[in-house]
């Protein structure tokens, strides 16, 4: 029995809303069997004294100190608005 028999390729296309011919269906099948035979060897791999790791490469943050600073000021925030009401923009009503 190969793998990709232990997932029914008709029933998951159902679910992701795909029609598939039977042509397509057998060839799926196929590529599935390939791919679950690929992870059964990753799973035999000698993992022991490995370290686990979220990312191969050793990233740092990258964020900014976060420092308060000056603001542009209501005429700078408004000056490209469309429409405006006094110191606010002005937007079409959305909710009833």
């Amino acid at each position: 029995m190969s793998r990709a028999e232990h997932i029914d390729v008709g029933k998951t296309a159902d679910l992701a809303r795909l029609r598939l011919t039977p042509e397509e269906a057998a060839a799926y099948g196929g590529q599935l069997d390939r791919i679950l035979g690929y992870i059964s060897q990753l799973e035999r791999a000698d993992t022991e004294g490995v370290e686990a790791t979220a990312h191969p490469l050793g990233l740092t943050d990258a964020l900014r100190e976060d420092v308060a600073r000056e603001g542009r000021g209501v005429e700078a925030a408004l000056r490209n608005a469309p429409k405006r009401s006094g110191d606010q923009f002005l937007v079409p009503k959305v909710v009833e």
